[in-house]
C-alpha cells in the first residue's frame, strides 16, 4: 500500500493522495488522529508541489503505522445509528452508513441534518473529528464528510450536557478561570495520557457540570475566542493549546454546516476549559508581553510557508497553516510570531 504515484495532470496530486489516504482508519494505534488527508490541504495551500504531497503521505503511514479501517461488524441504519456512539470497533459501519446518506441527500445536506446531533460528543478523538468535517466542508469533499461523520459517531465523546443555568459571563476566560478553583481539578487520573482520556476524567468531576452553561454566545464571541487563544498559546507554546488556536479557525471552516452556530462554540470552549489541568493552568500573560512579542521582527508568509512544508510534523504543519488563514481576518502579527516560533525561524 505504497504512497500515490500515477500519472496525471499537475494538481491532481492533492485529490489523488486525499483518496489514497481514505483506506486507513481515522486513528492509529494507540487511539491517536490521523491527520493526513487534512494536513495534505494544508500543505497544497502553503505551497508544497505534487511530489511533496505524494512523498508526505508514505512518511506519514510509515511513521504512524496507519492502520485499515476495522472490518464491518453489522448494519447501521437510521434507525439505529445512535446505539454505537463512540464503538470504535464500528469506524467501517459507520462509514457505509453516512456514505449512503451522504449520496442520498448530498454532502451539506446530510451533515446539517447529523451534526446538530453529534455535536453532543463535540470531544470525539479529542476534537479531531470536529478537524476533520471542517475540512470536509471547506473543501466540500463528499466522501471526507461522509468520513468526518463516521469518525465523529464512532469516537464520540460527551463532556457534559449542563444544568440549563443562565449564563454567568460572556468572556471566555471566564470561564477557563472556573477551572483554577475546584482542587479536584488539580487531582486529575487517568489510565494513558491521551488529550481525549484527559478531557473524560476532568468531565467526570462534578465540579465541571457548570461548564457548559457557563459562557453567553455573543457576536464577539468568536473573535474573543481567537484573541485569547492566540495569546494563551503565545505564551505557552502547549500542544493542547494549539488546539484552541486552530479549532477557532475550524469553526469558521465548519460554519456553512452548523445550523445554529452556538451549538458548536458552547461545546468547543467547554473543551478547551477541559484541557485547563493538563496544560497546567498556565498564567495569563500579560498585555505588555503580548504587546512585545507583536514587536518582534518575524518573517512574512511566503517564508514561513517555505520552513513548514519542508516539516513532517502534522502539528507543524496544521498550527502555521490555521494561523495563516486567521492572520487574513484579524490581521495580527502575533500569528507569524507563534508560527515561526514553532518552525523555529525565531
Amino acid at each position: 500500500m505504497s504512497a500515490p504515484r500515477e500519472a496525471g495532470s499537475k494538481g491532481d496530486a492533492l485529490a489523488r493522495s486525499i483518496g489514497w489516504s481514505q483506506q486507513w482508519s481515522a486513528e492509529f494505534p494507540y487511539m491517536l488522529a490521523n491527520h493526513l488527508p487534512m494536513i495534505l490541504v494544508a500543505m497544497q495551500r502553503m505551497g508544497a508541489d505534487d511530489r511533496r504531497l505524494e512523498e508526505f503521505c508514505e512518511i506519514y503511514r510509515v511513521q504512524n503505522g496507519l492502520v485499515p479501517v476495522p472490518e464491518p461488524k453489522g448494519a447501521i441504519s437510521r434507525e439505529n445509528w445512535r446505539d454505537f456512539l463512540g464503538d470504535r470497533e464500528r469506524e467501517g459501519d459507520y462509514r457505509t452508513f453516512f456514505q449512503a446518506q451522504v449520496g442520498r441527500l448530498g454532502a451539506t445536506p446530510t451533515a446539517r441534518l447529523y451534526l446538530p446531533l453529534l455535536f453532543d460528543g463535540f470531544a470525539a478523538s479529542a476534537m479531531h473529528a470536529f478537524m476533520r468535517m471542517a475540512y470536509a466542508t471547506w473543501t466540500d469533499n463528499d466522501e471526507e464528510t461522509a468520513i468526518a461523520l463516521a469518525y465523529w459517531a464512532a469516537t464520540y465523546l460527551d463532556l457534559g450536557t449542563g444544568q440549563g443555568a443562565a449564563a454567568s459571563t460572556d468572556d471566555p476566560l471566564g470561564v477557563l478561570a472556573y477551572m483554577y478553583g475546584p482542587s479536584s481539578f488539580r487531582h486529575i487520573v487517568t489510565e494513558c495520557d491521551l488529550l481525549w482520556h484527559n478531557m473524560r476524567a476532568v468531565a467526570a468531576k462534578p465540579e465541571f457540570a457548570p461548564v457548559h452553561d457557563m459562557l453567553a454566545i455573543g457576536p464577539d464571541t468568536m473573535d474573543r475566542f481567537a484573541r485569547l487563544s492566540l495569546a494563551l498559546f503565545a505564551a505557552t507554546g502547549d500542544f493542547s493549546l494549539l488546539h484552541a488556536l486552530t479549532g477557532t479557525h475550524w469553526l469558521r471552516m465548519m460554519a456553512p454546516r452548523s445550523p445554529d452556530p452556538a451549538v458548536p462554540m458552547r461545546r468547543f470552549w467547554q473543551a478547551i476549559a477541559s484541557l485547563i489541568p493538563k496544560i497546567g493552568f498556565p498564567d495569563i500573560p500579560a498585555a505588555e508581553q503580548v504587546e512585545e512579542w507583536r514587536r518582534q521582527k518575524v518573517p512574512d508568509w511566503p517564508e514561513i510557508f517555505a520552513e513548514a512544508v519542508r516539516h513532517d510534523d502534522e502539528h507543524d504543519l496544521s498550527l502555521t497553516f490555521s494561523a495563516s488563514e486567521e492572520f487574513k481576518l484579524y490581521r495580527d502579527p502575533l500569528y507569524n510570531y507563534v508560527a515561526a516560533k514553532r518552525l523555529g525561524l525565531i
